[in-house]
C-alpha cells in the first residue's frame, strides 16, 4: 500500500515537472510605459497565451532587459527573445528597413504604413540584413507622419526653422537639415529633459509619443502639416528562439499578427487621436500650419534628393536599394 502510494505520488511529481518544462515563455524588450506605441505588442502577448492556454507567454518589459538602442544587440546574443527598436537609432546596422525613413514618401495613413513595411521586411536583402543580428522581423509599429511641438517663438514659415535645434531623426533629421534647421538624435526617452534643459528647442514625435513622453507639457506650439515622414520601429524575434517553438506555438505567435496589428491600428486612429487635439487645447499650444505652397516647395526640395543620396549610398553597401526604394512608392502611389 505504501509502495503504491508512494509511485503515485512520484509519478504526479513528474506529471507536474513534465508540465512546467513544457511551457515556453519569452522575454520581450520594449522602453518607455504601456502606450499606442506598444500596444500590438500587448495584444500579441494576450493573444499567444489565450491561444496555447498558457503555455507559451510573452513576458514584456518596459526598460528592464536594455536600452532602446541596444534592443537588437540584446536580440543578437539571445539576452531576451523578442524586442522592439527604431532604425533610425542605429542605421548602421540596419540600412535596408531605413528606406522606410525616408522623406515624404507620401504614405496615406496607417494601414498603408503597415503594408509598405510588411513588403520592405519580406525582401530577402531586408531578411539577410537583419539575419546578421540573428533577428527575425515580426511586425512593424505603424506611426503616423510627424509633427513638431517646441518652445519659444513658433516657426511661423519655414524659413524661420534656420538654426532651431530639433530632435528629429533618420529623413526626418535630413528634412529639418534641409529648411536650415539643426536635427540633433536622441532616443525618445532622452526628449523630455532635453527640450526642459533647453538642449533642444523643438522635437518631431507622432502624437502619442508627445503624450507619452511628456513633451507636450510644457510646449508653447505644434505643426499641424509638416508632416516630414515617420520612423520605422519593427518589432523582432531572435531566429534560434523563433526556429525553438513548436508548431503549435509559432502558429499562435505567426498566426496572432494581423489581429494585433488591427488591434493597434484601430487603438491609435480612435483613442489616442482622439485625445490629441483636446491635449492642445488643454495646454493652450497654438498650432502652426503652413500654405500649401510652402509645403510643397518643401517636399520638391527634400524628397528627391534624400531618395537618390539613400540610394546611392546603399548600392555601395551592397543592397538592392533602388528596388526597395520602388517597392515603397509603388504602394504609396496606388
Amino acid at each position: 500500500m505504501k509502495t503504491t502510494l508512494k509511485t503515485a505520488l512520484l509519478v504526479g511529481l513528474s506529471a507536474i515537472f513534465v508540465g512546467e518544462a513544457a511551457a515556453t515563455e519569452w522575454n520581450v524588450s520594449l522602453w518607455g510605459k504601456r502606450r499606442a506605441f506598444t500596444e500590438h505588442v500587448e495584444k500579441l502577448a494576450e493573444l499567444v497565451s489565450e491561444k496555447t492556454g498558457g503555455d507559451f507567454t510573452l513576458n514584456l518589459s518596459y526598460g528592464g532587459l536594455s536600452s532602446n538602442r541596444e534592443n537588437l544587440d540584446g536580440i543578437s546574443i539571445g539576452a531576451f527573445e523578442m524586442a522592439q527598436f527604431c532604425a533610425g537609432y542605429h542605421p548602421d546596422k540596419n540600412p535596408s528597413i531605413t528606406v522606410l525613413e525616408l522623406p515624404f514618401l507620401g504614405v496615406k495613413d496607417l494601414d498603408q504604413e503597415v503594408a509598405v513595411s510588411k513588403a520592405v521586411y519580406q525582401h530577402p536583402a531586408v531578411v539577410k540584413d537583419l539575419g546578421r543580428w540573428n533577428a527575425t522581423l515580426l511586425m512593424p509599429s505603424p506611426m503616423p507622419q510627424y509633427n513638431i511641438i517646441g518652445v519659444g517663438d513658433a516657426p511661423e514659415t519655414l524659413a524661420d526653422f534656420k538654426g532651431l535645434n530639433v530632435r528629429a531623426t533618420g529623413g526626418i533629421g535630413a528634412a529639418m537639415s534641409a529648411v536650415g534647421a539643426v536635427p540633433t538624435s536622441m532616443s525618445a526617452t532622452e526628449v523630455r529633459q532635453a527640450l526642459d534643459s533647453g538642449v533642444v528647442k523643438a522635437v518631431a514625435f507622432a502624437p502619442h509619443a508627445h503624450m507619452a513622453f511628456g513633451t507636450v507639457e510644457n510646449a508653447d506650439w505644434w505643426t499641424t502639416n509638416l508632416n516630414p515622414g515617420t520612423v520605422n520601429c519593427p518589432v523582432v524575434v531572435n531566429t534560434d528562439a523563433l526556429n525553438a517553438l513548436t508548431d503549435a506555438e509559432r502558429d499562435a505567435l505567426l498566426g496572432s499578427i494581423d489581429e494585433a496589428l488591427a488591434h493597434y491600428v484601430d487603438n491609435y486612429n480612435n483613442a489616442t487621436m482622439a485625445a490629441w487635439g483636446p491635449k492642445l487645447e488643454e495646454k493652450g499650444i497654438a498650432t502652426v500650419t503652413y500654405s500649401d505652397d510652402e509645403i510643397a516647395a518643401f517636399k520638391d526640395a527634400v524628397a528627391g534628393p534624400a531618395a537618390a543620396a539613400w540610394i546611392e549610398e546603399n548600392e555601395k553597401r551592397g543592397l538592392p536599394a533602388k528596388e526597395l526604394y520602388e517597392i515603397v512608392t509603388s504602394i504609396t502611389q496606388q
